[in-house]
């Protein structure tokens, strides 16, 4: 059943200094959840934002130069795997939020968030459910925060072949869990999630990691550097 459309949001704030903010990644197994803020400018607008899940790629990535060009300012946060473990998805998601808001140049008077739940701070905020397609500066983040870190799962997918993170971007599909399965962890992966764990125990870490280390300790190339 299709879910129920939401009304056009109204926002308290009537002013321009508004950020809107998004995550991306607190799903998959590897890599960083990454999260944006973006303060439009009312005179240079954007056409045709929405929800970075539901645009073309090649859309999502002209709308990115759009925004990064166009927009009065905008800002990166992220946490790490490791954060992510120490933290929980939740809490990591939240303090990067925080981050990206923070990075912004341009302090913001209000921020929306999307979601059904603001982050701890001390910027006057409120939550907006499916917000991503509700409110122009939160779907610039969602894109902003999605295109950044599907490249960043590209460039794992360089570092780490036979993973599959260029086509899945790190979620628990098939496809993944099969060369978690076969392969082992990579540092980039979240111990914390019980896929990744599941595959140490069972698994260990990447093999081919472990394969170029013991090469390097085989044959060092500095043996004789200071021998005279």
């Amino acid at each position: 059943m299709a879910g129920k459309e939401l009304p056009p949001f109204e926002c308290r704030y009537q002013g321009w200094r508004l950020a809107g903010v998004d995550e991306v990644g607190r799903g998959p197994l590897i890599g960083d959840v990454v999260t944006a803020a973006v303060i439009l400018d009312p005179n240079r607008p954007i056409e045709g934002l929405a929800d970075s899940k539901k645009l073309t790629e090649k859309r999502r990535l002209r709308l990115y130069d759009e925004i990064v060009e166009k927009a009065a300012s905008w800002s990166l946060g992220r946490c790490e795997p490791a954060e992510i473990d120490q933290l929980n998805i939740y809490q990591a998601t939240m303090l990067a939020m925080k981050r990206a808001v923070d990075g912004l140049s341009i302090q913001p008077e209000y921020v929306l968030v999307d979601g059904n739940r603001c982050p701890k701070w001390t910027w006057p905020s409120e939550p907006v459910v499916k917000g991503d397609s509700r409110v122009a500066a939160i779907s610039a983040a969602s894109i902003i925060a999605k295109v950044t870190r599907d490249r960043e799962m590209a460039a794992l997918d360089q570092k780490y072949p036979g993973f599959g993170l260029a086509q899945h971007k790190g979620y628990p599909t098939p496809v993944h869990l099969e060369a978690l399965a076969r392969m082992g962890v990579t540092p980039e992966h979240r111990r914390s999630f019980r896929p990744v764990q599941e595959a140490i125990e069972t698994v260990g870490f990447f093999r081919h990691e472990r394969e170029s280390e013991s090469e390097e300790l085989a044959y060092p190339t500095d043996l004789f550097e200071n021998m005279v």
